[in-house]
């Protein structure tokens, strides 16, 4: 009818309930997969980027130490240890941690020269618990200094195992990376469980065996220093020398006997 006022609809009001960060999926995955580790594990390594509070909250409720990286800009202060007053409330810190200023840090030793560790408890405001401080300070080649930031909930723990757990996950990230790039673990489209296990299973296996096969020939007295890279470019010039020699008719004998053959072999591969 004229003159009558059409309705509007109320707009849905919008849901009250937070949106589910990056960082809470993390925490939840955590959960969730707390009872295949093993009863011995006490530690949980990560980067600088699970630095959170909401991570941490998940890690302590697992009952889990936390080691990660700091920001040379985190907010963390120097707790107090001098004498306290008779009234008021007792004084907690003593100023905020500067971590281009080494004076109040104790010095360890000299991983290196030219990098030195030093550490401290100190109180970190985004966790708001204490935590053991480990720093490395490495001289650059134009004299500047850098220093690396680890951390430790477990203000017991050496500042040397800090280090050492810290560096160890960077074996880890090393595997998923050489699998990925070359034996294709992201590579299949299967969407059942039993298949992507298969698959998983078969990519880090490929890996794996390339990798044993390459230390099992190691005869220098220098470290061995895997490259799964060099690996395949090896694989690919022994094929393609075998297929020069099967379509010319060459002689293998006198091929694969040549002094120079590893020299040929190796052509393209990285520089250990």
């Amino acid at each position: 009818m004229a003159g009558q006022k059409k309705s509007r609809k109320k707009p849905e009001s919008q849901s009250s309930t937070p949106d589910i960060t990056r960082v809470d999926d993390y925490a939840q995955h955590l959960k969730n997969t707390r009872y295949f580790f093993p009863n011995y594990v006490r530690y949980l390594v990560a980067d600088g980027y699970y630095y959170r509070s909401k991570f941490w909250d998940a890690v302590r409720e697992l009952n889990l130490d936390f080691i990660g990286k700091l920001r040379v800009d985190s907010n963390l202060r120097y707790l107090y240890t001098g004498e306290q007053k008779k009234l008021g409330a007792p004084r907690k810190y003593d100023g905020k941690v500067d971590c281009h200023d080494l004076s109040r840090l104790n010095f360890v030793k000299q991983i290196k020269p030219g990098v030195s560790l030093y550490t401290l408890v100190v109180w970190s405001c985004c966790l708001n618990c204490p935590i053991s401080l480990a720093c490395i300070s490495e001289v650059q080649a134009n004299g500047q200094i850098k220093n690396a930031l680890l951390f430790s909930t477990d203000i017991h723990l050496p500042p040397e195992q800090i280090v050492e757990y810290y560096q160890a996950r960077f074996q880890i990230e090393f595997i998923f990376r050489d699998a990925k790039q070359f034996t294709g673990l992201s590579d299949c489209q299967a969407r059942h469980l039993p298949r992507l296990d298969f698959h998983f299973n078969a990519s880090l296996i490929a890996l794996n065996l390339a990798k044993h096969e390459l230390s099992s020939c190691h005869s220098s007295a220098k470290s061995f220093v895997f490259s799964m890279a060099s690996y395949k470019r090896l694989e690919f010039n022994k094929h393609l020398l075998s297929t020069f020699i099967d379509k010319l008719d060459l002689d293998p004998d006198l091929i694969l006997n040549h002094p120079n053959l590893p020299s040929v072999l190796s052509y393209g591969t990285l520089a250990a």
